[in-house]
């Protein structure tokens, strides 16, 4: 569960990142500039990838806390991980069933 927990932290760091490179490359765009915001494109793709698949990963995670929870079986997992996570859901599901 640790493990799981680290790498739902990174994936939701890697979409906040996919996001912000998401509105720069919009912006960048209108101003007539058709090139990407990072000019290595495999990790561009790599951070988008993990971005976006975060939801899965962040939805995964709630869910299984919340099964340990009622089960009793909770593990010693630090705070701000859940906290970070519980935080970031509502963004991503508005983020992916609200604007694109």
């Amino acid at each position: 569960m640790r493990f799981f927990s680290r790498v739902t932290v990174i994936c939701n760091f890697c979409f906040i990142i996919a996001v912000l490179l998401r509105w720069v490359e919009i912006s960048r765009r209108t101003s007539g500039n058709f090139n990407g915001a990072i000019k290595f494109q495999p990790l561009e793709a790599t951070l988008v990838i993990l971005g976006y698949g975060a939801i899965f990963l962040n939805a995964a995670f709630l869910f299984s806390c919340i099964y340990r929870k009622l089960a009793k079986r909770m593990q010693l997992i630090p705070r701000w991980i859940v906290l970070m996570n519980v935080l970031i859901f509502p963004f991503q599901v508005y983020f992916f069933f609200f604007l694109t």
